[in-house]
Parts: C-alpha cells; structure tokens; sequence
C-alpha cells in the first residue's frame, strides 16, 4: 500500500509546478483598473452629502440582476476569508506564497470594481449592501471542519473559481446595460485565469499522489457549496438566479464539473489504487444522481415560468 504523502511533502514536490504556472500567469495576465469600468458621470451625492438618497426606483436593473449582483458581490467582499484558507493551506514562502498574495490582489479588484459600478449607478440600495457585507464577512466562510489540507481545498478553488466565472458572465447578460457587461467580461476573465492555474496545480496532484487527490475531489463535489453560502438572501437570491439561467445545475454540471474531470482526465486513468478507485466510482455515481437531478429541476422550473407567463408575470431578457 503507497504510504500518504503529509501536506508538506506534497507542496514541496510540487513548488515546482506552481512557480510554472505563476510564472504562466503573470505572462498572460492583463493588468487593468476598475476605474476604467464604471461610469462616473452617472453619480451623485447622497444625502449626508446634501444629494438624494437611494430610491428603488432609481435603478435601472430588473430584479434577477439585482440579485446576482448582490450576491456576486457579497461573493468578493468576502476575500480576506478565501485568503486566509489559501494562505493556510498552501504556503505562504517561495512560489506558493507569491502566487497568494498575487491572487488576492487580483480577487480585490472585484468588489472594488463591483461596489463603485452598483453605488454610482444607484443600481441597488447601498445600506442594505453595507448592511449584509458586515453580516457576511463577520460570519466569514463555512468550511466544514474535515476540508483542510492542500489537495481539498485546490479542488475546491478549481471548480468555485470556474462556478464564479459563469456566474459573472451570465450576470452581465442580464442586466441590459453594456457597461456592467462589459465589466463582468473582465471579471470573468480573471476568475478563469484563476480557475486554470488551480486545475494545473490539482491536476499535478492527482499525478503525484492519486488516491488522495481523488478522495479529496470526490469529497468536495459530492458536498459542494457556492463560497456565497450563507450570506443574507442567500437561498433566495440562488434560486431566482437558477431559475434565469445565470448558474443552474445544467451549467453547474456542464460548464464546471464535467470539463474540468475531463481535462483530469478522471474516469479514465489507470493509477489508482483501492481507494482511488472507490472514490471515483463514488463519484460516478454522484454524477448519476446529478443528471436526474437536473432534469428534475428543469421540469419544475418550466412549469413555474410558463404558469408566471399565464399570469402575465413579466421575465427578464
């Protein structure tokens, strides 16, 4: 039986690929700055300041943007949590901690660029998003207890940064404004930047140690949470924005977990020992499961939409 490599070992043996794909990274990745992103001639001061303040109907989005944006923003606000996780679980010397401090820099220009988008543009109520980022941030991130550990918790960045990634793009779609879509396009970018270089570095586990890479993938994906878990609404808003196509369990299933296991090229490797292997056949059928699943929710869903549309309930384009 392959003895299990201890954290250390496995982040030393592979410093080497993640100075690779650092290196990787900062060669194709575009130096921007939120500024550019937001329309300030739209602002005005609020009422402290001798302006107006928020009224609803001062923004120009529909509901379901409005609600992927709070959440999608929360999502960012929440930063110095992720970082911390990452920092803890990776290193923070040599490669390992270059590539952390040079990811949460990146991730912060998010919310920043988010936050001055949606208060300039009076796109949601500005207290009640002031007032659920403390909430949020103060609760931080919910990670149960057994998710330590390197190879855990870079499944779980590859699949939540992909996750991330098609929910912004999806977000912009909606909000019938070119400049938030614009905006989101750059975001969505980063995350995907971000999502490659943690496949590389997961992907390099699995060749290293594959029955603990596996066990860890299988973990994750059979218990997976959005990072947004937890925060005010944060049901509610999931399912409006399920129910319009920004992130639903087909673009879930499809567009995060089935390209990344086969770029792993998971179900059909040949080096995995016992537990490797019931790991994965655990995982196919969680994925079984998961196919049914996402009939299930579509059948309901057309049923609630075309039960809205006999009652001349008005869907966002």
């Amino acid at each position: 039986m392959t003895k299990d490599l201890t954290q250390l070992e496995i982040l030393t043996e592979l410093e080497p690929v993640a100075e690779q794909n650092l290196n990787r990274h900062l060669s194709i990745a575009k130096d921007w700055h939120p500024h550019d992103y937001v329309p300030w001639d739209e602002g005005r001061n609020f009422a402290a300041m001798g302006g107006q303040d928020w009224e609803p109907e001062q923004s120009k989005l529909n509901e379901v943007a409005k609600a992927a944006m709070i959440t999608n923003l929360l999502t960012e606000d929440n930063l110095p949590s992720y970082h911390r996780l990452i920092a803890e679980n990776f290193s923070q010397h040599g490669a390992w901690g270059t590539w952390v401090g040079r990811w949460t820099a990146e991730e912060n220009r998010h919310g920043i660029v988010l936050r001055d988008y949606l208060v300039v543009t009076r796109g949601i109520d500005p207290v009640a998003l002031e007032q659920a980022r403390m909430i949020h941030m103060t609760r931080g991130v919910p990670s149960p207890e057994d998710w330590g550990g390197f190879l855990v918790n870079v499944a779980y960045v590859t699949f939540q940064e992909l996750a991330t990634r098609v929910s912004h793009r999806n977000t912009g779609k909606v909000c019938n404004d070119a400049i938030a879509d614009r905006m989101l396009q750059r975001v969505a970018a980063d995350e995907n930047l971000h999502m490659i270089f943690y496949r590389n570095l997961c992907a390099a586990g699995l060749d290293l140690v594959p029955d603990q890479a596996m066990a860890a993938i299988t973990m994750i994906l059979t218990n997976f949470i959005m990072p947004g878990f937890g925060m005010p609404n944060f049901r509610r808003n999931g399912v409006l924005m399920a129910k319009h196509g920004i992130y639903d369990l087909r673009q879930h299933l499809e567009e995060v977990v089935q390209p990344v296991l086969k770029k792993w090229n998971v179900f059909d490797r040949n080096d995995f020992g016992p537990r490797g292997e019931q790991a994965r056949q655990q995982l196919a059928e969680f994925l079984q499961k998961l196919e049914k699943d996402v009939l299930k929710f579509e059948e309901q869903r057309d049923r609630l939409l075309a039960r809205e549309a006999a009652r001349g309930i008005m869907q966002p384009v």
